[in-house]
Protein backbone atom coordinates (compact mmCIF):
# COMPACT_ATOMS: atom_id res chain seq x y z
CA UNK A 1 0.00 0.00 0.00
CA UNK A 2 1.81 2.62 -0.98
CA UNK A 3 -0.24 6.47 0.48
CA UNK A 4 -0.32 9.59 -1.57
CA UNK A 5 0.49 11.54 1.51
CA UNK A 6 -0.27 11.82 5.47
CA UNK A 7 -3.17 13.49 4.73
CA UNK A 8 -5.01 10.55 3.07
CA UNK A 9 -2.85 8.23 5.53
CA UNK A 10 -4.85 9.79 8.31
CA UNK A 11 -8.36 10.20 6.49
CA UNK A 12 -7.97 5.65 6.58
CA UNK A 13 -6.64 6.18 9.47
CA UNK A 14 -9.47 7.50 11.23
CA UNK A 15 -11.84 5.05 9.43
CA UNK A 16 -10.20 2.50 10.89
CA UNK A 17 -10.87 4.04 14.27
CA UNK A 18 -14.37 5.08 13.66
CA UNK A 19 -15.88 2.96 16.62
CA UNK A 20 -13.78 5.62 18.66
CA UNK A 21 -15.96 8.46 17.44
CA UNK A 22 -17.47 10.48 19.78
CA UNK A 23 -16.15 8.65 22.80
CA UNK A 24 -13.42 11.80 23.04
CA UNK A 25 -10.65 10.14 22.81
CA UNK A 26 -7.25 11.83 23.34
CA UNK A 27 -5.57 11.69 19.87
CA UNK A 28 -1.62 12.20 20.60
CA UNK A 29 0.58 13.00 17.75
CA UNK A 30 4.39 12.32 17.75
CA UNK A 31 6.20 15.36 16.55
CA UNK A 32 6.55 16.31 14.27
CA UNK A 33 5.40 14.11 11.26
CA UNK A 34 2.37 12.88 12.59
CA UNK A 35 0.87 16.32 13.76
CA UNK A 36 -1.26 17.23 10.92
CA UNK A 37 -2.52 13.37 10.56
CA UNK A 38 -3.51 13.61 14.34
CA UNK A 39 -5.23 16.70 13.91
CA UNK A 40 -7.43 15.22 10.95
CA UNK A 41 -8.03 11.96 13.26
CA UNK A 42 -8.85 14.07 16.40
CA UNK A 43 -11.47 16.06 14.22
CA UNK A 44 -12.70 12.66 12.42
CA UNK A 45 -13.28 11.26 15.92
CA UNK A 46 -14.65 14.53 17.80
CA UNK A 47 -11.61 13.75 19.84
CA UNK A 48 -8.69 15.99 21.68
CA UNK A 49 -5.29 17.14 20.12
CA UNK A 50 -2.18 17.02 22.05
CA UNK A 51 1.67 15.91 21.55
CA UNK A 52 3.29 13.54 23.03
CA UNK A 53 6.70 13.91 23.32
CA UNK A 54 9.89 11.03 22.64
CA UNK A 55 12.75 11.64 20.92
CA UNK A 56 15.15 8.72 19.49
CA UNK A 57 18.53 8.01 20.11
CA UNK A 58 20.69 8.38 17.07
CA UNK A 59 23.38 5.96 16.90
CA UNK A 60 27.08 7.14 16.84
CA UNK A 61 28.20 8.60 13.21
CA UNK A 62 24.52 7.52 11.69
CA UNK A 63 21.98 9.82 12.98
CA UNK A 64 18.81 8.53 11.03
CA UNK A 65 19.56 5.34 12.77
CA UNK A 66 17.87 4.95 16.07
CA UNK A 67 19.73 2.51 18.94
CA UNK A 68 16.49 3.39 21.19
CA UNK A 69 14.45 6.25 22.67
CA UNK A 70 13.93 8.25 25.41
CA UNK A 71 10.31 9.71 26.72
CA UNK A 72 9.19 13.15 28.66
CA UNK A 73 10.00 11.66 32.16
CA UNK A 74 13.68 10.84 31.16
CA UNK A 75 12.70 7.04 30.94
CA UNK A 76 15.06 5.33 28.29
CA UNK A 77 14.33 2.70 25.51
CA UNK A 78 17.48 1.05 24.46
CA UNK A 79 17.51 -1.47 21.84
CA UNK A 80 19.55 -4.75 22.16
CA UNK A 81 21.82 -4.12 19.21
CA UNK A 82 23.03 -0.66 21.06
CA UNK A 83 26.70 -1.28 21.97
CA UNK A 84 27.42 -3.55 18.45
CA UNK A 85 26.96 -0.05 17.10
CA UNK A 86 29.46 1.96 19.63
CA UNK A 87 27.04 3.27 22.03
CA UNK A 88 28.89 2.75 25.06
CA UNK A 89 27.58 4.38 28.32
CA UNK A 90 28.94 7.71 27.98
CA UNK A 91 27.80 8.14 24.61
CA UNK A 92 24.24 7.07 25.58
CA UNK A 93 24.35 9.58 28.73
CA UNK A 94 25.58 12.29 26.51
CA UNK A 95 22.76 11.49 23.68
CA UNK A 96 20.18 10.91 26.00
CA UNK A 97 20.88 14.78 27.59
CA UNK A 98 21.01 15.59 24.18
CA UNK A 99 17.60 14.48 23.73
CA UNK A 100 16.12 15.48 26.76
CA UNK A 101 17.01 19.06 26.28
CA UNK A 102 15.44 19.01 22.58
CA UNK A 103 12.30 17.53 24.50
CA UNK A 104 11.97 20.51 27.14
CA UNK A 105 12.66 23.15 24.28
CA UNK A 106 9.81 21.65 22.10
CA UNK A 107 7.45 21.96 24.86
CA UNK A 108 8.02 25.16 25.85
CA UNK A 109 7.70 26.05 22.10
CA UNK A 110 4.88 23.60 21.75
CA UNK A 111 2.29 23.97 24.53
CA UNK A 112 4.41 27.13 26.72
CA UNK A 113 1.02 28.03 28.62
CA UNK A 114 -0.48 24.60 30.12
CA UNK A 115 0.45 21.16 30.47
CA UNK A 116 -0.15 17.92 28.88
CA UNK A 117 -3.51 17.01 28.52
CA UNK A 118 -3.72 14.20 31.53
CA UNK A 119 -4.63 10.99 29.46
CA UNK A 120 -5.75 9.04 32.70
CA UNK A 121 -8.67 7.22 32.37
CA UNK A 122 -9.14 8.13 28.72
CA UNK A 123 -9.36 6.81 25.34
CA UNK A 124 -5.79 8.04 24.00
CA UNK A 125 -4.93 7.01 20.60
CA UNK A 126 -1.17 7.30 19.99
CA UNK A 127 -0.05 8.61 16.14
CA UNK A 128 2.86 8.51 13.96
CA UNK A 129 3.20 8.56 10.24
CA UNK A 130 4.52 4.75 9.89
CA UNK A 131 7.09 3.16 12.24
CA UNK A 132 10.80 1.67 11.49
CA UNK A 133 12.27 0.29 14.31
CA UNK A 134 9.65 1.46 16.81
CA UNK A 135 11.49 3.07 19.49
CA UNK A 136 9.86 6.43 19.78
CA UNK A 137 6.24 4.40 19.90
CA UNK A 138 7.80 2.57 22.53
CA UNK A 139 8.74 4.95 24.64
CA UNK A 140 5.30 7.02 24.17
CA UNK A 141 3.60 4.05 25.27
CA UNK A 142 5.46 3.31 28.07
CA UNK A 143 5.27 7.00 29.33
CA UNK A 144 1.51 6.86 28.93
CA UNK A 145 0.62 3.60 30.17
CA UNK A 146 2.09 4.60 33.48
CA UNK A 147 -0.62 7.34 33.47
CA UNK A 148 -3.41 5.08 33.42
CA UNK A 149 -5.49 5.41 30.22
CA UNK A 150 -8.58 3.40 29.95
CA UNK A 151 -7.07 2.06 27.18
CA UNK A 152 -4.07 2.79 24.35
CA UNK A 153 -4.28 2.75 21.10
CA UNK A 154 -0.94 2.50 18.34
CA UNK A 155 -2.44 3.97 15.36
CA UNK A 156 0.02 3.93 12.10
CA UNK A 157 -0.29 3.59 8.46
CA UNK A 158 2.93 1.62 8.19
CA UNK A 159 5.36 -0.78 9.73
CA UNK A 160 7.03 -3.84 9.46
CA UNK A 161 5.56 -6.48 10.87
CA UNK A 162 8.52 -7.54 13.59
CA UNK A 163 8.15 -4.04 14.60
CA UNK A 164 4.48 -4.82 15.80
CA UNK A 165 5.12 -7.61 17.57
CA UNK A 166 7.89 -5.49 19.41
CA UNK A 167 5.47 -2.57 20.38
CA UNK A 168 1.91 -5.07 20.63
CA UNK A 169 2.69 -5.71 24.41
CA UNK A 170 2.89 -2.10 25.45
CA UNK A 171 -0.73 -1.32 23.67
CA UNK A 172 -3.99 -2.13 24.29
CA UNK A 173 -4.67 -2.47 20.50
CA UNK A 174 -2.65 -1.88 16.83
CA UNK A 175 -4.22 -0.30 14.49
CA UNK A 176 -1.92 -0.32 11.24
CA UNK A 177 -3.23 -0.32 7.85
CA UNK A 178 -0.38 -1.96 6.43
CA UNK A 179 2.13 -4.27 6.99
CA UNK A 180 4.79 -4.57 4.13
CA UNK A 181 7.82 -6.79 2.99
CA UNK A 182 11.33 -5.21 2.24
CA UNK A 183 10.47 -2.34 4.45
CA UNK A 184 13.68 0.23 4.38
CA UNK A 185 11.95 3.39 5.79
CA UNK A 186 8.64 5.00 6.36
CA UNK A 187 9.11 7.82 3.21
CA UNK A 188 9.05 5.11 0.59
CA UNK A 189 4.94 4.35 1.30
CA UNK A 190 4.23 7.72 0.67
CA UNK A 191 4.48 9.77 -2.54
CA UNK A 192 4.40 13.03 -0.62
CA UNK A 193 6.53 13.36 2.54
CA UNK A 194 7.47 16.31 2.98
CA UNK A 195 9.19 17.70 6.66
CA UNK A 196 7.17 19.09 9.16
CA UNK A 197 8.34 22.14 10.90
CA UNK A 198 8.34 23.13 13.92
CA UNK A 199 6.41 26.52 13.14
CA UNK A 200 3.26 24.04 11.61
CA UNK A 201 3.02 22.06 14.40
CA UNK A 202 2.65 25.43 16.71
CA UNK A 203 0.12 26.53 14.54
CA UNK A 204 -1.40 22.91 14.44
CA UNK A 205 -1.92 23.08 18.00
CA UNK A 206 -3.19 26.35 18.66
CA UNK A 207 -5.58 26.28 15.97
CA UNK A 208 -6.88 22.87 18.01
CA UNK A 209 -8.48 24.89 20.68
CA UNK A 210 -5.43 25.31 23.12
CA UNK A 211 -3.23 28.34 23.77
CA UNK A 212 -0.18 27.90 22.44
Amino acid sequence: MIFTNRITAAQQLAAALSEYRDKHPLVLAIPRGAVPMAKIIAGELNGELDVVLVRKLRAPGNPEFAIGSVDESGWTYLADYAPQVGADKEYIRNEVSTQLETIRQRRSQYTPVRQPIDPAARIVIVVDDGLATGSTMLAALHGLRAKQPAELVCAVPVAPSDTLEKVRSNADRIVCLSTPFNFRAVAQFYLDFPQVTDEEVIAILASSGHDC
